[in-house]
């Protein structure tokens, strides 16, 4: 009787060592995904820090262009 408590708690605890390894793999790999998609959020952020900086030179130059028509005398 006292031995097949015995393996029940064992298996017991061979089950529960099983799933912390596995939870530990699971943990590591959304750690390494997380880290991936930070990169990537980093990435973009540059991108879209570049096309704004690159509209508002080009918004300039379009303005310039308008006042420099605004200056020519229509008849």
């Amino acid at each position: 009787m006292e031995s097949v408590k015995f393996e029940e708690l064992e298996n017991k605890i061979k089950s529960l060592i099983n799933e912390h390894e596995l939870l530990k793999k699971k943990n590591h790999e959304l750690v390494e995904l997380l880290k991936s998609k930070g990169v990537e959020l980093e990435e973009a952020s540059n991108k879209i820090r570049g096309l704004n900086e690159e509209r508002n030179i080009i918004r300039t130059r379009v303005d310039s262009l308008i006042d420099l028509l605004q200056d020519i005398n229509v008849q």
